[in-house]
């Protein structure tokens, strides 16, 4: 059975006479490690071929080693060509460098589209400033433990990664490296007044950790203090720092150095360890991908590499003040109805464009004024219609969806998906969009669940309780 038949029976079971999948969401919005969380969940889960999404996870860590290898397959190893290429200015520079070596970890989370016919790469968001993990894992975690989805899922070969417990065995590993022997102390450092606009997303990233086994502090950068080259935040000395800031706060705030000025030097120490660097956020820029997509820059790369390329990222190009001098820019005016401009260092849809809901004049006004800024265009990713059970009405309505797959240094750890109304707005961000919802998703496998070989944290059908 395909995941949009089981889709279909699910819908079907839930406007049943009496069903039980209607008990599934209240108790989601009950449950423990979500009550941080005040958003909206989407009526049901979505469901994906489970051969399907392992292929993309694997080109997926393909295309991210691609991208770490840019400054040295692209630039020849000159990191101010490549920066500059990038749109990275000085000051956000400065701070990637204080900090860190260039090279991050594999960490993050890919935000992708299924058009149908297959997913298709929209960003890779690298970096532990990325959020989502304990949604997806908490979501999933919680309808397993109603009676009748856990039947349901039993019936269909349904299973999930719980991606927090891939976090957790992550930060255990990269923990070992300054606490040997012993669990890690771990904090997860906000920059200031972080935790007024995300803390209830990091208290249930808290929540989940704990549930799963590992403590995890949250606070503010300002929070923490020096004492004999180690870093503490009251009486309690860190081990890990969990960053959630960025470069950019680091230097658009006038005293930003004098606050990460204690976690930069028992970094430097070696008495506290950054999870993850803030070089992730260099390879996070969204002209990454478009170095990777435009043929006029990926000749360094191979025939299966572009393939790869091409098989799973649209289209993609830079646009910066050079481009509006060549005929892309022509292109991109003639092409408004099929592109999407988006801003280079910026995420959940901030500062983008949508061609295809302006007109001529505000596409050549929006292309000219980011070129500045540094932006790239993408071809338009149609989502494929999901079809959900209005609780109230009794009514399937269609729904469009952004999965969001989770990636450690040790491989694939889970999906997450959020979905706004069709027709309702074609950025599906929580920051963007007023009605975006949560939603879990579940793995359709064809083996039984007690011969597949599940990944890291994987949960079986069978092993809901």
């Amino acid at each position: 059975m395909s995941a949009e038949r089981v889709a279909a029976q699910y819908n079907e079971e839930l406007c049943a006479p009496g069903g039980d999948l209607r008990e599934v969401i209240p108790h989601v919005k009950k449950y423990p490690t979500l009550a941080a969380w005040n958003g909206k969940y989407l009526a049901r889960p979505l469901f994906v071929d489970e051969r399907e999404i392992h292929r993309f996870a694997e080109d997926l860590r393909h295309l991210v080693d691609l991208t770490l290898s840019l400054p040295d397959r692209m630039f020849d190893g000159n990191l101010d060509k490549f920066r500059s290429v990038l749109d990275i200015g000085d000051g956000r520079w400065a701070a990637i460098r204080e900090f860190d070596d260039l090279l991050p970890p594999c960490y993050g989370r890919a935000d992708m589209y299924h058009d149908g016919t297959s997913f298709k790469l929209l960003e890779t968001n690298l970096g532990s400033e990325c959020g989502g993990w304990a949604l997806a894992s908490e979501i999933s975690q919680a309808m397993m433990e109603v009676d009748a989805f856990a039947g349901f899922a039993r019936r269909n070969q349904l299973g999930y990664v719980h991606p927090v417990r891939a976090v957790v065995e992550t930060l255990r590993r990269f923990g070992a490296r300054v606490a040997p022997g012993r669990e890690p102390v771990v904090a997860l450092l906000e920059w200031r007044g972080g935790l007024e606009v995300y803390g209830e997303l990091w208290r249930n990233f808290q929540a989940a950790l704990r549930s799963a086994g590992l403590d995890i502090l949250v606070a503010e950068v300002p929070d923490v203090h020096e004492r004999g080259g180690a870093l503490y935040l009251g009486d309690t000395k860190i081990d890990v720092v969990y960053r959630a800031f960025v470069p950019d706060q680091i230097v658009e705030e006038p005293d930003g150095w004098d606050l990460v000025a204690p976690v930069l030097r028992a970094h430097r120490a070696g008495r506290v360890h950054l999870w993850t660097p803030l070089s992730s956020n260099v390879f996070a820029n969204k002209a990454c991908l478009a170095l990777l997509s435009d043929p006029a820059w990926r000749r360094a790369l191979g025939e299966d590499e572009c393939r790869l390329v091409d098989r799973v990222l649209p289209w993609t190009r830079l646009i910066n003040t050079e481009a509006l001098r060549t005929d892309l820019f022509d292109e991109c005016l003639a092409r408004r109805d099929q592109l999407i401009l988006k801003v280079n260092a910026r995420g959940g849809g901030v500062g983008a464009v949508v061609g295809w809901e302006t007109d001529d004049v505000m596409w050549r006004q929006a292309l000219e004024t980011s070129a500045v800024e540094g932006c790239v265009v993408q071809q338009r990713v149609k989502p494929r219609p999901e079809f959900v059970v209005n609780p109230v009405a009794g009514k399937a309505e269609e729904w469009h969806a952004a999965y969001g797959m989770f990636y450690t240094p040790e491989g694939f750890a889970g999906l997450r998906a959020k979905a706004v109304p069709a027709g309702s707005g074609s950025i599906i961000s929580f920051t963007s969009h007023a009605d975006a919802h949560a939603a879990a998703v579940f793995q359709q496998r064809e083996l039984p669940a007690e011969v597949a070989d599940l990944p890291q944290g994987a949960v079986p059908a069978d092993a809901a309780k």
